[in-house]
């Protein structure tokens, strides 16, 4: 469901960018949409992972590196951008310039208010309302839809996720 809501938003075969693609997952799904995707990740392991899986080349890259200018339709970043503290600001700033005018980003996060070290990660939480105000000091974006999903894992059923779509202006 929240693939299609984002692709549905989008041109056809679109360019997306993966950004934090973990195993290819999401990658596989929308290269079969007939969408142009490029991805990154962090973990040069992972790039190797996904590479392997989707036969595309996965660029090993850290968020904060990234600086392309009105390149894609839409950023798909799921599960990803969490794992940043709240300088989490300038991240999605470059998102938005990496976008074309009315361009999309799909993000979720765990839900809730909690910021700092969880199972030896990082981790940022947004409630609906923390996130709104969060993004009002993003400029030229603005949040299009969104809501809040059980974790689908096993055994995390109580954990929840907002899930969000902004569209750049």
């Amino acid at each position: 469901m929240t693939r299609r809501n984002f692709q549905n938003l989008l041109p056809e075969q679109g360019y997306i960018l993966d950004f934090g693609c973990g195993s290819g997952r999401d990658i596989k799904y929308f290269l079969s949409q007939h969408f142009q995707v490029d991805a990154i990740d962090g973990s040069e392991e992972l790039c190797r992972i996904a590479s392997d899986y989707t036969g595309i080349k996965v660029k090993k890259m850290l968020f904060k590196e990234l600086e392309e200018i009105e390149k894609y339709d839409g950023i798909w970043a799921c599960s990803s951008i969490l794992h940043l503290p709240r300088e989490l600001k300038a991240v999605f700033e470059k998102m938005v310039k990496a976008l074309k005018k009315d361009g999309i980003i799909y993000t979720s996060f765990k839900y809730g208010d909690f910021e700092g070290e969880r199972n030896g990660r990082y981790f940022t939480d947004f409630t609906d309302k923390s996130f709104k105000e969060f993004i009002e000091n993003v400029a030229d974006v603005e949040i299009v839809e969104y809501w809040i999903t059980g974790d689908v894992r096993q055994g995390r059923g109580e954990e929840k996720w907002l899930n969000i779509i902004l569209q750049k202006h």
